[in-house]
């Protein structure tokens, strides 16, 4: 069986790589977006199978993003993460009724990511 493929948008290099290479380690493969434009292309054309979303980015945020890809067709059912630093009960609740399958808080554990995405998405 493939590898699972998880597309990580973030705008923080930083975020993004260490992402990367923890989620590698565990066995993924990965796709990496610095923007929520950029992310929606790559969703589009690759098709993942999840993605890790950043929530605070500029021009387009996290939520914005999501409510973009599910506009359309290609990209309306690939399961996302929310990847946020706003951890207070009301932006839980906030973001997680916007329908995304699961919410991180950042900065993330590198060494339980892996695993627990495949929490979150029921692999």
């Amino acid at each position: 069986m493939s590898p699972k493929r998880i597309l990580i948008i973030d705008d923080e290099d930083d975020i993004r790589e260490v992402a990367a290479i923890t989620l590698e380690i565990g066995g993924f493969e990965v796709l990496t977006a610095s923007t929520g434009r950029k992310g929606i292309e790559c969703a589009a054309a690759e098709q993942p199978d999840a993605i890790l979303l950043d929530v605070m980015m500029p021009e387009l945020d996290g939520p914005a993003t999501f409510a973009m890809l599910r506009q359309f067709q290609a990209t309306r059912d690939i399961p996302v993460i929310f990847l946020t630093a706003k951890v207070q009960s009301a932006d839980r609740r906030c973001l997680g009724s916007l329908g995304a399958r699961a919410i991180m808080a950042k900065p993330f554990d590198p060494n339980s990511l892996a695993s627990d995405i495949s929490a979150a998405l029921g692999w």
